[in-house]
């Protein structure tokens, strides 16, 4: 029995492109000797998958059929026709422009929980009955079109007391604490790190930790309602252990590729994103400061 083996190689070493580009590689195929063949084929996908989150499939029955794939794009080539590759290393070129049909738009990449938007090349080589086909498939990434317009950050302060805090049962119970702090931006470039900082000028009791935890809030839904899902992509300690009062402590949080992506709202689902900041005190309380966060490319 003879191996072969099949690959996708493309031209950018960071398989990151945009729409109007073209998407342009090869396909290696390796064998020790010649391969009889019935064709080898290249498909082209954007995708995005909705999932709906235990707690809300019984509610909407009608979310079914509004949670099927939606296709952004789609494409396919045969690359060679049925016939037979010589031994050795054989390179065959392809090209896929990346254009839409119709009012179609090709969303960024993102990796979520109950959204998930994702581009994939599939290579396919067809063999005879007794020979197993050889498949291979592999993802590249899609940036959307950066902004024109240029972003004014708009730094946002917050004071956090037990007074500011909501859903809170007794507050006459809660020890006594004042944090202020800002963020430099809600409005944030996706390329650049979130930048602020935090200071506590009194606390009764003492501190665990202070922890930045970044939100993702996935929306799938149709006219008949939505279900919204608040999920942690990461979550980051910034400082440990009972902190001098009086000090700033920086606030620094670098987006993570794939699992952010521009903040995105269509009819069928919304992908935004939110910030804690988690300051745990020393008997485990946590105390919790929200703010949503706007992202976008420039």
């Amino acid at each position: 029995m003879m191996s072969a083996t099949l690959d996708i190689r493309l031209k950018r070493a960071n398989k990151v492109y945009h729409e109007g580009e073209v998407l342009a590689g090869v396909v290696v195929l390796v064998s020790k000797e010649a391969v009889q063949h019935q064709g080898i084929s290249l498909t082209m996908e954007g995708l995005v998958n909705l999932q709906l989150s235990s707690k809300s499939v019984g509610v909407f029955e009608a979310f079914y059929n509004s949670v099927k794939p939606i296709q952004l794009i789609s494409s396919n080539i045969e690359v060679v026709k049925p016939g037979k590759v010589p031994g050795g290393k054989t390179e065959i070129p392809f090209e896929f422009p990346l254009h839409t049909k119709g009012n179609k738009v090709l969303y960024e990449t993102y990796h979520g929980v109950f959204v998930n938007i994702q581009y994939t090349l599939h290579c396919d080589m067809k063999r005879s009955l007794l020979a197993k086909d050889l498949t291979k498939t592999c993802e590249f990434m899609l940036h959307c079109q950066p902004q024109k317009a240029k972003l004014v950050p708009t730094p946002v302060n917050f004071t956090i007391t037990p007074e500011t805090l909501q859903n809170v049962r007794e507050r006459s119970l809660l020890p006594k604490f004042l944090v202020r702090g800002h963020l430099d931006a809600t409005n944030c470039v996706i390329t650049q790190p979130l930048t602020g900082e935090l200071v506590v000028e009194s606390s009764e009791v003492a501190i665990k930790s202070i922890e930045l935890q970044l939100v993702r809030v996935e929306t799938c839904g149709c006219a008949e309602g939505y279900a919204r899902d608040a999920t942690e992509i990461q979550n980051i300690q910034i400082a440990e252990g009972d902190v001098c009062h009086g000090l700033p402590i920086p606030i620094y949080m670098v987006f993570p590729r794939l699992f952010t992506s521009p903040t995105l709202e269509t009819t069928n689902f919304k992908v935004e994103f939110e910030v804690n900041v988690v300051i745990v005190l020393h008997d485990d309380h946590l105390i919790t400061e929200n703010f949503p966060l706007k992202l976008c490319r420039v």
